[in-house]
């Protein structure tokens, strides 16, 4: 049986408690431990699908096509292995599983309360992957801050299993805050003691506690804290702010979290920790040869972490091509005919990110257009490939008001249309076309030379699809369906001819880009928007010469 790790927060949220369950994970995996990452979110929706990204961030889409919370993201960029439903579960899921076993009389007439009731289903979920076999150690990460009253079911649950389990199998790791008053001039302690001391009043006492910091803790400030904490003073982890969340790994690795934590689990004999890919990665990523401005055009982009998984990739793929990508983000909604040269013509590439609903499309379109005209790099995801095929039949098939039925349910020309299974849906959650799907590429295209295979699988989260009522008249004029679906014939990639890079996906490749294995498409794209900035810095020179002659 595995050994579960819990990561609890306290004194405040966005303490980065999924960064540092990821960082833990990331180092015991390099020792040799098979290890997972779950999380469980203290809301009542029964997944993040139907929540709007600027209250929730993005939404993350595993390959069995359950959404669920972002931190699930770093999981996968920080381990190189995907999760599963099993791994994001959330009060909404446990109160329905709950219910609907009442309803079905599972409880014999009993009365069903929060405890046992949703304990118990709460640590069975805990349990699931543990009884799997596949893996030495679980990580669960709890949602929330401790003293919110959404999370005092899921803090029982921890004091159950903490009780029930042998004192080597279960640990609690505790991320806390310990700010820095500019007026007094010191790093204060008391909100870290407050906060052990509510999770202690709930039955719960840490093993180890990390605490984030601004500043160096001193010797003595690491001994007050395990005093008053009830811990080892070597189970107090420093966590100094990073550059970079892929430095934390190697920052907790200089604290010790991970020999504290395997100690504390009594498991001997690891290996010492194998991260050269890890640490390769870093280097490329601190000291890039090049510099590239990347256009973000999309309708959420006051909250980046609505795009977190693009972002992230853009990380990966600079890496590899040793190269900083500048994000520009460029609301749609500001984006006319009359601006759209003055905002995008500093620009190396152009990404048009996914979204739903009609607020901000035409901007996306007259960014597409000018990409397209202007041999700009231009990479399209889901809505934004969707974008481009509108742009195509608005302005070079000259079908002025073709639009997707989404936004436009009486065009004339439907060039998006919905999939004809969504057509009855009424329900919103969940019902999209989710999950990891097969598509075949065509040889000799640039899909093809950017996965060097005929055969992929990529993750998906749409309901609209390009229609195939006009695929001879895109395919005729230019616009490639280079990739399908061939069991549903769904277009899944297009790409333009006589264009340096234009490509649009149906899918989301960013969710499979990790920091060991960048997406190829992301990869490519970089690649290309520097050989663009690279052009046009050598047409700048040639052109400074000429006039200096």
């Amino acid at each position: 049986m595995a050994k579960f790790i819990f990561v609890t927060g306290g004194v405040t949220s966005s303490l980065g408690k999924g960064i540092i369950a990821a960082s833990l994970a990331k180092l015991l995996q390099s020792r040799g431990l098979k290890v997972t990452i779950q999380k469980f979110d203290p809301y009542i929706n029964v997944d993040p699908g139907t929540l709007n990204p600027y209250e929730h961030g993005e939404c993350f889409v595993t390959d069995d096509g359950a959404e669920t919370d972002l931190d699930l993201g770093h999981y996968e960029r920080f381990l190189n292995i995907p999760t599963s439903q099993a791994n994001n579960v959330t009060t909404g899921r446990i109160y329905q599983t709950v219910i609907n076993k009442e309803r079905e009389g599972a409880y014999l007439g009993k009365t069903v309360q929060v405890v046992p009731h949703i304990t118990d289903e709460i640590k069975r979920r805990m349990m699931l992957l543990g009884n799997s076999g596949e893996y030495d150690i679980i990580i669960t990460e709890l949602g929330g801050t401790v003293g919110d009253i959404e999370s005092l079911p899921f803090v029982e649950a921890v004091r159950q299993i903490q009780w029930e389990l042998p004192d080597e199998d279960c640990i609690v790791v505790h991320l806390t805050l310990i700010p820095y008053l500019k007026a007094a001039k010191e790093l204060k302690t008391k909100p870290t003691q407050h906060s052990v001391r509510l999770l202690s009043q709930e039955g719960v006492q840490p093993n180890v506690i990390v605490c984030r910091t601004e500043r160096a803790l001193s010797k003595e400030l690491r001994k007050k804290i395990a005093l008053f904490c009830n811990v080892k003073t070597e189970a107090v982890i420093e966590a100094m702010d990073a550059n970079s969340i892929y430095e934390v790994p190697l920052k907790m690795l200089q604290e010790g979290l991970d020999v504290i934590v395997l100690k504390k689990l009594q498991i001997n004999g690891y290996a010492a920790p194998e991260l050269n890919k890890w640490n390769h990665f870093l280097q490329m990523l601190v000291a890039p040869k090049h510099k590239i401005n990347i256009g973000l055009i999309g309708k959420y982009v006051e909250l980046q972490d609505a795009y977190k998984s693009i972002l992230e990739a853009f990380v990966h793929a600079g890496s590899i091509n040793q190269c900083k990508v500048n994000i520009v983000n460029i609301h749609s909604e500001h984006l006319t005919t009359k601006n759209v040269h003055e905002k995008l013509k500093e620009l190396d590439g152009l990404l048009v990110a996914p979204g739903f609903g009609s607020r901000g499309v035409e901007g996306k379109i007259e960014a597409v257009k000018y990409a397209r005209e202007n041999k700009l790099p231009f990479f399209g995801i889901c809505l934004g490939m969707q974008m481009a095929v509108i742009e195509f039949a608005r302005n070079v098939l000259g079908w002025t008001n073709a639009h997707s039925t989404e936004m436009d349910a009486n065009t004339s020309h439907p060039v998006i249309a919905l999939m004809e299974e969504q057509k009855k849906i009424k329900n919103k959650g969940g019902t999209m076309r989710l999950g990891a799907y097969p598509c075949e590429i065509q040889n000799e295209s640039l899909a093809f030379k950017i996965y060097q295979s005929s055969e992929i699988s990529e993750r998906h989260r749409h309901r609209w699809e390009f229609n195939n009522n006009y695929i001879k008249d895109y395919t005729n004029a230019g616009l490639i369906p280079s990739g399908k679906n061939t069991a549903k014939e769904l277009v899944e990639i297009v790409e333009l001819k006589d264009h340096p890079f234009f490509i649009g996906v149906q899918f989301h490749p960013e969710l499979k880009s990790t920091v060991e294995n960048p997406h190829p498409i992301f990869v490519a794209f970089v690649k290309a928007s520097h050989d663009f900035a690279q052009k046009n810095e050598a047409a700048k020179n040639k052109l400074a010469e000429n006039q200096s002659l």
